[in-house]
């Protein structure tokens, strides 16, 4: 119940519980009707209020005592606005991309009780850049799994390739690459402090010392490349050596002296398709040549060249976000010292892909599907290249193209693998087996062919 006062003496609404304190205070005694009727009542200032904000009940968080120490708990509607903001937030294009998983595991790592699991485990999973490691080894597995051997594990005389010799190159890969990325946040922890990108990084935030970091680094080096020179054959452990050598000593130090160093790390991520290239050489060669003579198939090369062309859209645009940020830690990258440059590039490699798809199919990696297939999809990602480079970045196409690019390294890899040459038919012998008729048409010739040659040596 409230009771309000005449409209010629305005003043807040008053509940019988206040009234009731007024009452016992120290002003004058009179009644109701006085108070309201002959007594006008001017608006009280917060110095002339002669009782404690305690005495509203009804709201405690006026009170020092009652002050929460943790935020309030929204009402459903207004959970339901914050969601939707969040949600409105995620699709706008300007918004900040999401954190990586070597933040969220650092997070969730400094959490942790101190001595759990997660506080020991996580920021040697975080060292590692676990979606950056996952992409390296995917990026291994496809091209060997595009080497061109009998389709299907069919059976044949042509050599199969090897599952053990596989779980080896993943290993390995994982481990070299995971070396590689613990060398790099070795080398950065000042800087990394710097940029929002990565100053949760697990050495930035004190959750791991950096000579726990570096023997880390040197620990899954030597194990990775052992396993790939054991496993799968000296060569792939040669190139795996050779780039965690590339990222950490060159590619590393390079990002504060010149704007090459973009052009290095595409190097580095066109390495591992040749690791599983050369893998899958070594394991399933027909003719028993040597790797290095297996590596100059155009095939291997071009899948290589797919991975190098892939970093220029994808970091150019990611890059182009956090650019202030980059000038600031003293990084040199084209996205601020070069924009319109920035945007070219990304575009120029774009539309690369297109005469690499061909070329994978001139060169039998694929069948003809994949050029049409792939070519909807390098499509897309050229035309968010071109806006990419028409709005120097403005207006959410850096956000647009960086998603893009996302997508487009594993649907462009899902689709050379079904579209790998031979497939279809090796999985239609496989089904209806091969037909007798061949079989007896081969043993006809060869029947011939030594006919022919005993009535030449009876001629001789």
């Amino acid at each position: 119940m409230v009771l309000r006062l005449p409209p010629r003496a305005p003043a807040p609404s008053i509940c019988l519980s206040c009234l009731f304190q007024l009452r016992q205070s120290s002003l004058p005694r009179r009644s109701l009707s006085t108070l309201v009727q002959q007594q006008p009542v001017k608006p009280l200032r917060a110095a002339q209020v002669p009782w404690k904000p305690s005495y509203f009940l009804s709201n405690r968080s006026l009170s020092d005592d009652a002050a929460p120490t943790t935020p309030p708990q929204l009402l459903p509607h207004r959970r339901r606005q914050q969601l939707h903001k969040t949600l409105e937030n995620a699709d706008d294009p300007n918004a900040p991309l999401p954190p990586d998983a070597s933040s969220l595991l650092s997070t969730s790592s400094a959490s942790s009780p101190t001595g759990s699991l997660k506080r020991l485990l996580y920021p040697y999973l975080a060292l590692s850049k676990p979606r950056l490691t996952v992409l390296v080894v995917l990026s291994a597995m496809a091209p060997y799994a595009l080497y061109p051997t009998d389709p299907l594990l069919a059976t044949t005389t042509a050599p199969t390739l090897s599952a053990l010799t596989l779980t080896f190159l993943t290993i390995g890969t994982t481990l070299s690459s995971a070396s590689a990325n613990a060398f790099n946040m070795y080398l950065e922890p000042e800087h990394d402090r710097k940029m929002s990108r990565t100053r949760n990084r697990p050495l930035v935030r004190g959750l791991i010392k950096p000579a726990q970091a570096l023997a880390f680094a040197f620990g899954t080096g030597i194990i990775g490349t052992t396993a790939l020179y054991f496993g799968v054959n000296p060569t792939v452990a040669a190139l795996g050596a050779a780039n965690i050598v590339l990222y950490a000593a060159v590619y590393t130090p390079m990002k504060r002296l010149s704007v090459v160093n973009t052009w290095v790390g595409a190097i580095v991520g066109g390495i591992p398709p040749l690791m599983g290239w050369a893998a899958a050489a070594g394991a399933g060669s027909v003719e028993g040549a040597g790797v290095w003579e297996n590596l100059a198939h155009p095939g291997g090369w071009l899948l290589a060249g797919l991975l190098f062309a892939w970093q220029f859209p994808h970091f150019n645009s990611l890059s182009w976000t956090i650019r202030e940020e980059y000038r600031a830690a003293g990084y040199q990258m084209l996205a601020w010292k070069y924009p319109k440059l920035n945007g070219r590039v990304a575009l120029r490699y774009s539309l690369l892909f297109f005469p690499i798809c061909v070329g994978l199919w001139m060169a039998g990696v694929v069948d003809a599907g994949f050029v049409v297939d792939s070519s909807v999809v390098n499509g897309w990602l050229a035309r968010e290249a071109w806006r990419f480079y028409k709005k120097a970045g403005e207006g959410g196409t850096a956000k647009k193209l960086f998603w893009a690019s996302v997508w487009h390294l594993p649907v462009v890899m899902g689709l050379a693998m079904v579209h790998k040459a031979g497939l279809w038919r090796g999985m239609w012998e496989w089904a209806v087996g091969r037909e007798e008729e061949d079989e007896y048409e081969y043993e006809d010739e060869e029947e011939e062919q030594q006919a022919a040659a005993t009535v030449a040596m009876r001629t001789k």
